[in-house]
C-alpha cells in the first residue's frame, strides 16, 4: 500500500520539510496546523477562540482535501502555549463536532510553537 501525500491551497503552505497530510490504510493523518489565515495571508492573532477556529478550519480543509471529514476524526493532540486557555480552547472546539462522540485527545502546554502562535492542533481521521 502507498501513501498519499494530501495537499490543499485552502490549508497554510508548509514551513519545512512536511506535508499538510498523508492518507495511509484508511486514515489520514494531518500535520500540526496553526492558526494562519491563507485568504488573509496572515496569523490570526485576535485572541484563543479566533486562533482555534482558524486552526480547525484549516484542518477541515486539510480533511476534505482527503475526502473525508472533521466528524471522521479519532485522535487530536492540541499544543497550547498556556494551558490557562484550556476552557475557551474546549469551547470552540466542542462547536465543531456534530455530537458528545468526541475523537480522543491530549492537550499540553508547550514552551514554544511555530511563528510564536498559541495553539497547534493535529488529527488523525478515518479516510
Amino acid at each position: 500500500m502507498k501513501k498519499e501525500i494530501i495537499y490543499t491551497s485552502k490549508a497554510p503552505e508548509a514551513i519545512g520539510p512536511y506535508s499538510q497530510g498523508v492518507k495511509y490504510n484508511g486514515f489520514v493523518y494531518t500535520s500540526g496546523q496553526i492558526p494562519f489565515n491563507v485568504e488573509a495571508g496572515a496569523l490570526v492573532t485576535t485572541g484563543i477562540k479566533d486562533e482555534v477556529h482558524q486552526v480547525m478550519k484549516n484542518v477541515k480543509s486539510i480533511l476534505e482535501a482527503a475526502g473525508t471529514s472533521v466528524d471522521q476524526i479519532v485522535k487530536t493532540t492540541i499544543f497550547l502555549k498556556d494551558l490557562n486557555d484550556f476552557n475557551d480552547v474546549n469551547e470552540v472546539y466542542a462547536s465543531y463536532f456534530t455530537d458528545t462522540n468526541y475523537p480522543a485527545r491530549e492537550c499540553v502546554e508547550v514552551a514554544r510553537l511555530p511563528r510564536d502562535v498559541n495553539v497547534e492542533i493535529s488529527v488523525i481521521a478515518i479516510a
